[in-house]
Formats: structure tokens, sequence, C-alpha cells
């Protein structure tokens, strides 16, 4: 009888806050260390904290996107650990009322279709500071720069069965975040840092097996591949007669290893009590109903209606959709030209490639949607050749000028149509190419492109290739 494994995921998700979650300090990363820290977040005695009301906004934003219940009322909870990172002594959270339940997320499935992952609960809570290990010889330095940086934990129920399709879900997840703008979830700075839990059972059985906890993993692959060697290693103590134990395994990404960290600690290992110094966190109706109506329009739910309206294929409409602001970015590019088709083929292609070597979003880009289709305007008309628009790209996206006619008659990129001129660089290429003639007369069709690529080249880039296909095609056949 065959395995399966059973994964819950503990995704925690730093806000888009430029504060603390219960003090003024900057959230800065990067930042010198200990630059960013006050008597709150260093737990000194008598300092209280006031929550950041930009974060419970953020917060609340996120469980609705993800369809969750939000209570009228939760609770700050302190749990209680020691480690060096953590100057209190306790970590402020919630537990037992969180500031939301309940919720789905649906997914394409890595073996096709849809997926689905339940959500059990969205919890407020902070940051704890951060171990450095290479500062100082021989000893671990601790930077509290990102003590009381403000995070909601989303926590999965077990649905998941495949590693893959934890990847997958976990994409969906981070595009969606990104769509409401709760967080930029950037994976090298912790933005968003997921936690596994995995056990394996036989095959059609209900019971859960025991557990492990995976952490420290930062990158999608990087989840897939440590839970695919758990769920080995857990099959293979099985299958020899052994017993899985429950305990807190790290991932260390350089070696693809996994190494037992510590026992799993049980909630009530933490201690879990409210916290006497915050009230009961309220959130009223109109606050909730102003929250749902800012939502934008989902992710998935944009990729269909793109698909649908544009006529595009669904892997377009996905790339398209990937982010926001190259979603936005699109439908602004279609709407000049009138023509999807061709905007999805610009945006998706040249555009992209652009941001790619700027490292810029599409909204941050000088170079602006009715920019980009005057220059398609001028392409698809014939006055400037596809290559050369292209090439103009750069120069745009730096500059930010707008009239692109003006630049393009500027830097002498008008293409040529006139055919006496075009007629004649083509007989001087067919002059000079007497024995490729022949071949291509002889049945090498592949020969034409080989002209039009001379024909350009004589013409210094030029000419207008469509019609030098044209008139060559003419002259073959006259010769």
């Amino acid at each position: 009888m065959s395995w399966e494994a059973v994964i819950g995921l503990e995704i925690h998700v730093q806000l888009r806050t430029s504060r603390k979650l219960f003090c003024g300090d900057l959230v800065v990363f990067g930042a010198e260390p200990n630059r960013h820290v006050c008597p709150v977040c260093l737990g000194l005695p008598g300092a209280l904290p006031a929550v950041n009301p930009e974060a419970v906004r953020l917060a609340l934003r996120a469980a609705l996107a993800l369809g969750c219940t939000v209570h009228p009322e939760s609770v700050w909870a302190r749990k209680n650990y020691f480690y060096p990172d953590l100057p209190k002594g306790y970590q402020i959270t919630q537990f037992d009322r969180p500031l939301a339940t309940g919720g789905a997320l649906v997914f394409d499935a890595a073996s096709g279709g849809e997926g689905q992952v339940r959500l059990r609960r969205i919890h407020m809570e902070e940051d704890a500071g951060k171990l450095l290990h290479d500062r100082i010889p021989g000893a671990t330095a601790v930077d509290l720069n990102r003590a009381g940086t403000p995070l909601v934990e989303i926590v999965t129920e077990p649905d998941l069965r495949d590693p893959a399709d934890a990847r997958a879900f976990l994409g969906a997840l981070k595009r969606t975040l990104e769509y409401v703008e709760v967080s930029d979830c950037n994976m090298e700075e912790g933005s968003l840092r997921v936690d596994a839990n995995v056990s394996v059972r036989r095959a059609g059985e209900d019971r859960l097996g025991t557990k492990t906890e995976i952490k420290n993993v930062n990158s999608f692959s990087g989840i897939e591949r440590a839970l695919r060697m758990e769920v080995a290693r857990q099959v293979g103590v099985l299958e020899d007669g052994g017993q899985v134990v429950q305990e807190t395994l790290v991932w260390d990404d350089h070696r693809s290893e996994l190494r037992a960290m510590r026992s799993k600690e049980e909630s009530h290992d933490y201690r879990y009590f409210p916290d006497p110094d915050l009230p009961v966190l309220r959130v009223s109706p109109r606050t909730l109903d102003e929250a749902r109506a800012a939502l934008p329009e989902l992710p998935r739910a944009r990729r269909a209606r793109i698909q649908e309206v544009f006529g595009l294929s669904a892997y377009d409409a996905d790339v398209l959709t990937q982010a926001r602001a190259t979603a936005d970015y699109f439908e602004a590019v279609a709407g000049a030209l009138g023509d999807g088709a061709l905007a999805a083929r610009w945006v998706s292609g040249p555009l992209q490639a652009l941001m790619n070597r700027r490292g810029e979003a599409a909204d941050a880009l000088p170079l602006r949607p009715p920019t980009l289709a005057a220059l398609v305007r001028l392409v698809e008309e014939g006055t400037v050749s596809d290559a050369a628009a292209k090439k103009l790209l750069p120069e745009l996206a730096e500059t930010g000028e707008t009239d692109v006619r003006a630049v393009v008659e500027a830097r002498g990129l008008v293409q040529v149509r006139d055919e006496g001129r075009l007629e004649a660089w083509i007989d001087g290429v067919l002059d000079a190419h007497g024995e490729e003639v022949r071949r291509y007369r002889e049945g090498e069709g592949r020969l034409l492109g080989y002209f039009v690529g001379q024909v350009m080249k004589a013409s210094g880039g030029a000419a207008d290739p469509r019609r030098v296909r044209e008139l060559l095609l003419q002259r073959l056949a006259e010769r």
C-alpha cells in the first residue's frame, strides 16, 4: 500500500508599513544593527505598547482577500519563551481569539486543474530580532532592528498532499498578497517566511501521523525540496518498523539537507495569556466595509477576465497578471491601441525584458503606457521597424520622452519606403550574390531571409523590411 503526505503551512508575512506594530520606530531592512529600537521594542520597564492602525488595516485587507471571517473582537496574547533575539522574554501575538478564521485559496495545481487550501486562521503578531553569526568571530551578535515589525501569520489546514502543490499554493498566495498591497513578499529580505508541518500515512487512512516541522526555508523551491526529502525520510522510518519523532527540523539550503533543531513545542509550552497592556482589538462594521470596498480585483479573477475580454491564451493572460502593475500597464496599452493581442506581445515581450534589466516594476517605469502605445502604432503603420522600436525602448524609459515621433525622426529611424531607393538596394544585393540567387531559384527558399538581411545591412537598417521582402519576391521571380 502506498503512502501519502499530509502538509500544512504556517506563513509569516511582513506587513507593508513604515512603522513597527507597537511603537513608532521605523522598519528599515539592512540598517545599521540596533539603530531602530526604542524602550517599547527593547522591553524596558514601564514602556507601554500602542497598536499601529495601519498594520491593522493591512491585516484586515489580507483576511478579506483570502475570504476569511473577520471577528469583531480579537485579543492580544503573550507567547512566553526565552531566546536572545526576544528582548521582552515574550512575543505579542494572538492565540485563542485571532483576527480572522476560515477562508480558502484556489490555485493552479502542479498536476493540472485547480487545487484549494482551506485556511485555519490569520492573526497579527510582532516579529523577533535577528541573530548574526558572521559579525564577531566565535560569538553570535543580536540585532533588534526587526523586533516589533508587524506580521500576519497565515495558518493553513493540512490540505496539501504533494510538495509541488505546496510550492504552487505559495506562489498563488504571494501573488494575492502583492495584488492587495499587504506586503512586498520579498523572501530575500524576510518579508515572507514559511514553516511547513508534514506527516505521512497510508493512503486511504484518516488518522494523521506524527508530524515534524520544517523551518528556515527561504525559497519556494527550497520548500518543495525540503518536503520531498522529509516525506521520503518518514516513509523510510516507518517501513523499517520505526516511529517518527515529533521535532523541529532546520533546512540547510546550501547543503540541501535537514537537521534536527529541537523537540516540537506544543501551545501549552508557551504559557499564553492575554496581554495586560493592550486592550481588545475591535473592528467595527464600518471599518470592515471600507476595507472590503478598497480591495482591488484579485489575480485569479483578473486573469480570467483579461483572457476573455482580450481573447488571449491562458498562458499569456497568466504572464500579464503575475504582477498587478504589469496587468494595469497592459490594460492601459490595450485600451490605447484597441488591440489586446498586439499589446500583450509588446508588454510581455520587450517591455518585460526592459523591466527585468532595470529591476523596476511597470508602474515605476518613466516609459508610460500611452508612450509605448504610440511607438507600437508607428511600427504598425511602417514608420519605424520592429527592431528599431525595440532598441528605442531603453532610451524612452531613461528619458521619459513622450513625443515618440519626434524622437524617431531625430534618431533617423524613419523607415525608407520609397520604392526607387528600395529597388536600388535590392538590385545591388542580388547583383553581388549571384551564386545565392542561383541556389534560391533552384529551391533553397530559406535564402530569402538572407537577402532581406543583406538589404537591411546595405540600407543601414533604414529600409522597411516588410516592403523589402515583397519587392525581393518580385525581383527574384523576374531573374
